[in-house]
């Protein structure tokens, strides 16, 4: 703390300004960007195949898994190899990949979705390489989609004698549009002339005021079952019409409400906080310690005529200075940036700040989950 003058001067202007305070405002939002409703959801798609048309950079013989596959892939082209000629495979254009997409909600057949290839032997890079047709299916073992096409590294691998540099990741690729969906998952989002809406975030207050806004709307349509349901009956005017009413539900403005939260990163120094942060009236103090250390020569010379020998000697100083500690009482207020604007005014510092906000929950008057990243 620099300045106790300029402190106090702060705390007094922020006193004033902050009896009382009302709680902090929250942003309002759609239904849309809070909730989401049951039942339309994505799925994950897995698939293994083999890159290649790569520079030397693929698998090498000991990817045993890798020669397999090649020899499976030549057998459904007629070509039947040897045990010899298996052993005989050089694999360093080819590479063994696993496949993964997400196919989105309601996506039809025909429908191009994108697709990440991921090495999984000792390959270098899969830059410049093609991956071969390869079926993606989903947890139930089905055959959802297949993906086939040019792979994207967007980075690269070089080395020689005095050393190597890499850039980014060129054993994963992605291919966008790579894969064609092959058939689409049924899904049924109204059940019986209702839908249910989940919360991003469960939360009470949250549930409670998009049911209110839905009732507001359309009528007494909606109740809160749980903090992250919220059930809606379909008004017999959209009961053809369930497209339109989700869209109009999900327009609806509502304040999402959450949890006091502090958020300290403490290898950058960094401090995140919502807006509904209550801090008690609390005093603190905060001191610092300073060590210098300094080191000088002498020269010590021997009287004339003595035969003595010029020596040097070193010498050591220390000085430790204590800061006075500044006694601050920091007034209750409606939310913790006040507090961190008058730190920051008298020259506290991020690392500063985070101390005193974790003394300050430790003390009990921080009303917040703080949270240490």
């Amino acid at each position: 703390m620099r300045n106790l003058v300029a402190l106090f001067t702060v705390l007094m202007l922020l006193s004033g300004m902050l009896a009382p305070v009302a709680a902090a405002p929250f942003a309002v939002s759609r239904v849309k960007d809070v909730a989401k409703v049951q039942g339309v959801r994505s799925n994950q798609l897995v698939g293994y195949g083999l890159v290649v048309g790569l520079a030397g950079t693929g698998d090498s013989n000991k990817i045993q898994e890798t020669i397999q596959s090649i020899a499976n892939m030549l057998k459904t082209f007629g070509i039947v190899l040897t045990a010899g000629d298996i052993s005989d495979l050089k694999m360093k254009n080819v590479a063994a990949a696993v496949v993964t997409a997400q196919l989105p909600p309601f996506a039809k057949p025909g429908d191009t979705i994108d697709i990440t290839v991921s090495s999984i032997g000792d390959a270098k890079s899969l830059q410049g390489g093609t991956l071969i047709q390869t079926p993606l299916r989903a947890a139930n073992g089905q055959v959802y989609a297949v993906a086939q096409g040019a792979v994207s590294t967007g980075g690269f691998a070089a080395g020689g004698r005095s050393g190597s540099q890499q850039k980014n990741f060129p054993t994963v690729g992605t291919t966008p549009n790579g894969a064609i969906v092959e058939q689409d998952v049924p899904m049924e989002f109204s059940n019986e002339g209702t839908i249910r809406l989940s919360l991003n975030q469960p939360d009470f207050t949250t549930a409670s005021r998009i049911s209110n806004a839905i009732d507001d709307r359309f009528g007494g349509i909606s109740i809160a079952r749980d903090p992250g349901t919220v059930e809606i009956s379909i008004p017999g005017a959209y009961r053809n019409n369930v497209v339109g009413f989700v869209a109009a539900v999900e327009e609806l403005a509502v304040a999402p409400d959450n949890i006091a939260r502090v958020i300290v990163n403490e290898r950058t120094g960094t401090v995140v906080m919502g807006g509904n942060v209550a801090i008690d009236e609390v005093a603190v103090a905060q001191g610092g310690l300073n060590i210098k250390i300094t080191k000088t020569t002498d020269v010590s010379q021997p009287p004339p005529f003595s035969y003595g020998n010029t020596e040097t000697t070193t010498n050591t100083e220390l000085d430790v200075e204590e800061e006075a500690g500044s006694l601050i009482v920091l007034p209750a207020t409606a939310n913790v940036s006040d507090v961190v604007n008058s730190l920051n005014a008298v020259g506290a510092t991020p690392r500063d700040i985070i101390s005193i906000l974790q003394a300050i929950k430790a003390a009990g008057a921080l009303h917040a989950d703080l949270q240490i990243i």
